[in-house]
This record gives C-alpha cells, structure tokens and sequence, in this order.
C-alpha cells in the first residue's frame, strides 16, 4: 500500500489520537483490562486522577497493525498525550515513579513515588468455549 492510497482505519486511529488530550490504545476496557500491562497502566492513570480516553484493540487485530505502523511501538498499551507516544506500561510505570509523568500531563507536580499502583487483578473468563465441530 503506497502512501498515496487511502486508510481509513489508520486515519481514524491518527484523528482519535489528535483530538484526545490523553488516550490509551490496550487490550480490553479500563474497567476490564485482559492484560497486566494494561491494567498497570489504567491503575497509574487513575491513580493521578487523569481522565483518558480508551481504544480495545482486541476486536479488531488491524487495529494493533496500523497503530504500531503509526507510532513505531510494537507492543500494547501505547499511551499517547497530546498526540505524542509516551510509551507503554514499563515507560509509563517509570514517569510516574520519578514524577515525570504528571509533567507530561500537565497536572501539579507530585513526590515521587516508590512504587506504582497495583492493578485490579485480571480475571479470566469463566469459560471460553472453543468449537471445533
């Protein structure tokens, strides 16, 4: 696909991350994260209080394709702020252990933190039926 052809996944996805001061592409929904990192992540952010808009890209794995071709990041969560990437769950974890990340959000300088939030545990499915018939 040359630059010159149309995607209009990758624009959307390009439009949600322009127009959201914060936004965070995972894996599930903050209240039901189906990943740690994810998780890790959501707990960081609401620890501080930052409201954040929220992509699954579980339902669509073109989603995650056009997203990593978009910010060079190959894993999940990609927390972006202000159309940046600040990174994942390790990067995130760090900045607001050193106080870095509410710079980057613009919120009031906190002490740094020791340790990062815990997550909410993430609990499987209580069951997941594969038909094979």
């Amino acid at each position: 696909m040359s630059d010159a052809t149309s995607n209009p996944l990758r624009d959307e996805i390009q439009k949600a991350i322009s127009e959201n001061h914060v936004i965070l592409f995972m894996k599930g929904t903050p209240n039901e994260p189906a990943c740690g990192f994810s998780a890790r992540t959501v707990a960081v952010l609401e620890s501080v209080g930052q409201p954040f808009a929220a992509v699954d890209i579980l339902p669509d794995p073109r989603i995650r394709q056009e997203l990593s071709a978009l910010s060079n990041w190959p894993t999940i969560p990609q927390l972006f702020v202000d159309g940046e990437l600040l990174g994942g769950a390790d990067i995130v974890a760090e900045m607001y252990q050193s106080g870095e990340l509410h710079e980057a959000l613009g919120l009031e300088a906190a002490q740094p933190a020791t340790t990062e939030p815990e997550a909410a545990a993430v609990e499987p499915p209580p069951l997941s039926i594969e038909n094979r018939l």
